[in-house]
């Protein structure tokens, strides 16, 4: 069932295709930057795919009738969008992006749950590592992965943005955090815990 939030946008795109684009940015663009950021790891990778995803969102809604508008699901539209530019993009390249943005550039999208700038400067290495190893991890896992704890989308709608059951994006995004984790555990924490495993 869709929220009134997305009834009134998607009544609004129906009615008028500038206005409610407008309004459909300013919704959802925080969200698109969001997961454009961490699947390419850099900010100005995601300005440019961002850019692109919203000019490909222009373009398929002017072919749209209002009814097929008033229809959309906006954020999962738009999140299938950005997915396909990021494919493309990485389809195109010669090499898959690795570099690690700043934190100055992430603390303001990687959602944290201990807020102010006193806690943000103290896990400030946190974070790096955090961004480093989700670069690391697999498209098919970071992609599921970012829509569903950095866009905070549910999984239904991971899985309508993947194109599979929900039961599969549920697992891909279980199995990227387990590979997040092990990535982020220390290899002498994980010497540790072997040790006490055998014993």
């Amino acid at each position: 069932m869709m929220d009134k939030a997305a009834e009134q946008l998607t009544d609004l795109l129906a009615e008028d295709l500038d206005d409610g684009f407008t309004e459909l940015v300013r919704i959802h663009a925080k969200g698109v930057h969001a997961f454009l950021l961490r699947v390419s790891g850099s900010a100005a990778e995601a300005d440019d795919l961002g850019q692109d995803a919203f000019l490909r969102a222009y373009t398929a809604l002017q072919t749209y009738t209002p009814e097929r508008r008033r229809q959309l699901k906006p954020r999962a539209w738009l999140m299938t969008i950005a997915v396909n530019v990021w494919r493309n993009h990485v389809r195109s390249s010669v090499r898959r992006p690795v570099s690690v943005m700043s934190v100055d550039d992430v603390q303001d999208i990687w959602s944290d749950s201990r807020p102010g700038p006193a806690e943000h400067a103290l896990n400030a290495d946190d974070r790096t590592r955090l961004v480093a190893a989700l670069s690391e991890l697999p498209e098919h896992y970071r992609i599921p992965v970012v829509l569903r704890h950095v866009v905070g989308m549910s999984y239904a709608e991971v899985a309508q943005v993947q194109g599979c059951p929900v039961g599969t994006a549920k697992a891909q995004v279980s199995r990227g955090m387990g590979d997040l984790r092990r990535l982020l555990t220390p290899d002498d924490e994980l010497d540790d815990e072997l040790k006490e495993a055998r014993t």
